[in-house]
């Protein structure tokens, strides 16, 4: 009985205290959140960076789908030559699946290549119709900073 109360407190610790709406998110039928990111500002990147990793804490593996699309000064956020530490954040959340998505109306705007960018970004053609996309797909739409 002891071990059944421990791993019970357990659980509920482990996954905070969050009470998930129904139907609740599951590997099967996951969250899905689509972040628009439109600056570079070093600051708004990494508050909506630590705000992605807060919210992967909350949910069990595998119940959340995270989006980010960069678009207008977004893009560059994407870029080898950005600032390191915040690229090194950006792989790390890539290995847990999170994509990040850029803008070629961007890109070639700037005159951009694929090759500018850090692996694993994916590419679509206009960012904001991406962003539209997603949320006529029932993907929720929170920008964090």
């Amino acid at each position: 009985m002891k071990k059944l109360i421990l791993l019970t407190f357990l659980s509920v610790f482990a996954f905070g205290q969050m009470e998930f709406a129904d139907p609740q998110p599951t590997f099967d039928n996951p969250r899905k959140w689509v972040i628009k990111l439109r600056t570079a500002n070093i600051d708004d990147v990494n508050h909506m960076l630590g705000s992605v990793y807060n919210v992967l804490k909350e949910y069990p593996d595998g119940a959340i789908k995270i989006a980010v699309v960069t678009y207008a000064q977004g893009v560059r956020v994407l870029r080898k030559d950005y600032d390191p530490k915040t690229l090194s954040r950006i792989s790390s959340l890539i290995e847990y699946e999170v994509d990040f998505i850029s803008c070629r109306n961007t890109m070639q705007t700037m005159n951009w290549k694929d090759e500018d960018f850090i692996e694993d970004v994916l590419f679509v053609q206009t960012g904001i119709a991406e962003i539209i996309e997603k949320q006529a797909a029932g993907w929720i739409g929170v920008t964090p900073y």
